[in-house]
């Protein structure tokens, strides 16, 4: 089955047949039909996070054994925001448990900024790093997308300094499908590039203790 296929199908499945599809390249996240009240307040909060998590960071001075930490918003060409905001760490004390990694994640989707779109937000549940790239997994808590809420979903960020580079883990099917049946700290390549100007991310390397003797 082709990747138009897959976008086709997702697409049926979170905004009905006759709701307005926003075409996101490899299809990051399909609006659903939301009230722009909801929508708006939601994106406030979202920004608010954003600022913190791109501002002064209340851990500085405790280096964890992995971190993912800011926010900031994909390329594109057209009236499309999207914003991404991650605040994920592994404590020193669980250096070899990436599972036992905490934080918080969200992303916001909407057809111009301040329009109509779809959100999430959840908790992180693994984060493993290598370098600059990181890779982390969490539970949606709450969106406006009732079918993904309790769903697992996977993202990856290779920070490069400038404009970084995010992947997700529903890029090949269109849309985050609300399943807990993806493992752990599993998503796709960092494919997508950050908008200049609109935030960054910051990746904490792993140092895994490798087995002696």
């Amino acid at each position: 089955m082709s990747r138009t296929t897959h976008t086709r199908i997702a697409d049926r499945r979170l905004t009905g047949p006759r709701s307005r599809v926003i075409a996101v390249g490899t299809a990051l996240l399909i609006c659903a039909a939301a009230a722009g009240a909801a929508v708006a307040s939601d994106t406030a909060e979202g920004s608010g996070a954003g600022r913190t998590a791109a501002g002064s960071d209340p851990h500085a001075g405790k280096r964890e054994a992995a971190a993912l930490t800011g926010t900031a918003k994909l390329y594109r060409k057209t009236t499309e925001d999207v914003t991404f905001t991650f605040d994920a760490r592994l404590a020193k004390r669980h250096n070899m448990r990436p599972d036992k990694a905490t934080g918080t994640f969200r992303f916001v989707h909407l057809d111009k900024p301040g329009g109509k779109g779809g959100w999430a937000k959840g908790r992180i549940d693994c984060l493993m790093t290598g370098g600059k790239v990181a890779t982390a997994t969490g539970i949606i808590t709450a969106t406006n997308l009732k079918d993904i809420k309790g769903g697992r979903v996977g993202f990856t960020v290779h920070d490069q300094g400038k404009q970084d580079r995010v992947g997700y883990s529903w890029a090949s099917v269109g849309g985050p499908d609300g399943t807990r049946k993806l493992p752990k700290c599993t998503s796709a390549a960092p494919f997508e590039k950050t908008r200049k100007g609109t935030g960054n991310f910051r990746v904490t390397p792993w140092h895994p203790a490798y087995p002696t003797g």
